[in-house]
């Protein structure tokens, strides 16, 4: 006989999402896991800006989050690790909703992400830092991460080239095309990449009772 079934509290989340990886041009994983990325390994980040959300009575806005992974050439594949690391500002509620959030437990985009995830790293608290400058991300995360991803300029200099009406589980459909440098090492993921991929989008994530 089956056990009761355990509710999921409804959630939403919508910010700022942006990305860099090591794969050349515009990472062929992020058209669709099934493509041969351009090395062994695919290895980045997505950085998180939670602009308004909750999980159940959770607040969430505000929030700042890093999750890290390092998957096979075929990210369809699975086997991917993955490391999340939340601001050390967040309060312990917060924490343990972002984690429902980014497991997938609580359902969502990131479920689906969750399928491939064969290692999870213990979750990190430590200072993530954010600042946009002329649509530049600077991302700073204690003394394990630094990164910087800038926009390829389009035939008009101030705006940016972008792609449209892509779906994609985690990022909004139009994304725009950027370049990434990060140094980022926890001790079992190293990134290290220069004049790589990048995208820098908006979402809108939600789990919620209608």
């Amino acid at each position: 006989m089956n056990g009761p079934t355990k509710e999921i509290p409804s959630w939403r989340a919508s910010g700022s999402l942006f990305e860099n990886c090591n794969c050349t041009g515009i990472c062929p994983g992020h058209i669709h896991f099934s493509n041969d990325c351009s090395h062994e390994r695919c290895i980045g980040y997505w950085a998180i800006q939670i602009d308004s959300g909750f999980l159940g009575d959770t607040d969430l806005s505000g929030v700042q989050c890093v999750v890290a992974f390092d998957s096979p050439q075929r990210m369809i594949d699975g086997k991917w690790t993955e490391a999340i690391i939340v601001d050390r500002e967040v309060s312990e509620e917060q924490l343990i909703a972002l984690e429902a959030i980014l497991t997938g437990s609580v359902g969502g985009p990131w479920e689906v992400l969750d399928r491939f995830v064969a290692k999870r790293l213990p979750t990190k608290q430590l200072p993530i830092k954010i600042v946009r400058e002329q649509n530049i991300e600077k991302l700073k995360v204690g003394n394990i991460m630094e990164s910087v991803v800038t926009p390829l300029p389009g035939t008009h200099n101030n705006v940016p080239v972008t792609i449209e009406n892509m779906f994609n589980q985690i990022h909004g459909s139009s994304q725009i095309v950027a370049q990434g440098e990060t140094k980022y090492s926890d001790g079992t993921i190293t990134i290290d990449t220069s004049g790589t991929h990048a995208l820098i989008s908006r979402f809108n994530w939600e789990m919620v009772d209608k």
